[in-house]
């Protein structure tokens, strides 16, 4: 890897010297626009609205919208104005809870390197944060743009993870959501039992971008003029308005699915929205309780009789 930025990370009158370097890289596959009757290809050229002419890049500026509606140009040498801190600093404002900063203003990460002689205030810093289970709010300018982060820990390595201003993430306000649904409480148990015999723990490496697998697949069947993938059959249209009409009976279906029995509890204990799978349940089993006493029965009437067989003899 190749650092993309160099400075200090400070807090108090500490300073550490660290590398940045880029955590995460796409691994989709590359492509470029063509003509589908030719593959000859697309490009891009930048011109004048109205007209065929092609600007130079360097004569190209940004044009934003003024609070009164007014169009502002401003050039690359009017942005390099901006009185932006340009020192190359990671200033660390604050150390907060880790469950306080919420996963969704999580933004792009960028690994940490020592770059001093001795990493003692490198490793002074990680293990702090680990065992303080806190996370570290900084300020820094990438890319001439002030940025906010959140420094926390990665297996042994501090990565800064940048987070997004509050003005950008947007407040869920769903009108469908303001009102909850009357739920069962043997609807909550399944929906536990659920969970619980899914649960384990998270390993990246047991999934794959089945995306990416099938379109490398298709681009080599492509190449070799073959087919890659046989057409599905149609199913029948359903009704998009359809839904599961008994939620209970699903989540029961889904657990015995997962562990092979559809409830660990008593069904007598199950609440009146249990009730109907209940009776269910104990219909199916009514035939297998009275199967045996049919049999003692039989055997009965053949004891009493075989007495009298004798006496007639």
């Amino acid at each position: 890897m190749r650092s993309i930025w160099k400075g200090d990370l400070s807090f108090g009158l500490v300073n550490v010297p660290v590398k940045v370097y880029s955590a995460t890289e796409s691994h989709d596959r590359k492509s470029h626009q063509v003509d589908s009757n030719d593959g000859t290809r697309i490009r891009y050229r930048k011109v004048r609205e109205g007209t065929d002419e092609e600007v130079e890049f360097s004569q190209i500026a940004n044009a934003y919208e003024s609070d009164t509606g007014q169009t502002v140009v401003l050039t690359k040498d009017d942005l390099a104005e901006l009185p932006v801190q340009r020192s190359p600093e990671i200033s660390i404002t604050d150390f907060v809870p880790v469950d306080q900063v919420d996963p969704i203003y999580f933004d792009k990460p960028y690994y940490l390197e020592p770059a001093s002689k001795s990493p003692k205030a490198y490793a002074l810093m990680r293990e702090a944060l680990k065992d303080t289970d806190r996370l570290a709010i900084a300020t820094f300018t990438l890319r001439n743009r002030t940025r906010l982060a959140a420094l926390r820990v990665v297996g042994n390595v501090l990565t800064l993870q940048t987070l997004l201003w509050p003005d950008e993430v947007r407040e869920a306000a769903f009108p469908s959501l303001d009102e909850s649904p009357d739920l069962k409480p043997q609807e909550l148990k399944m929906a536990a039992s659920l969970i619980e015999s899914m649960s384990a723990d998270f390993d990246p490496s047991q999934y794959e971008d089945t995306y990416q697998n099938e379109l490398s697949k298709l681009i080599e069947a492509k190449a070799e003029g073959t087919e890659a993938f046989t057409a599905p059959e149609k199913a029948d249209d359903e009704d998009d308005d359809s839904e599961v009409a008994d939620l209970l009976a699903a989540l029961r279906a889904s657990v015995k699915n997962r562990t092979g029995s559809a409830d660990g509890s008593d069904d007598s204990e199950d609440s009146d929205s249990g009730k109907t799978p209940a009776k269910k349940t104990a219909a199916k089993k009514a035939p297998a309780k009275k199967a045996p006493a049919k049999k003692a029965a039989a055997k009965s009437t053949a004891a009493k009789k075989a007495p009298a067989k004798r006496k007639a003899g």
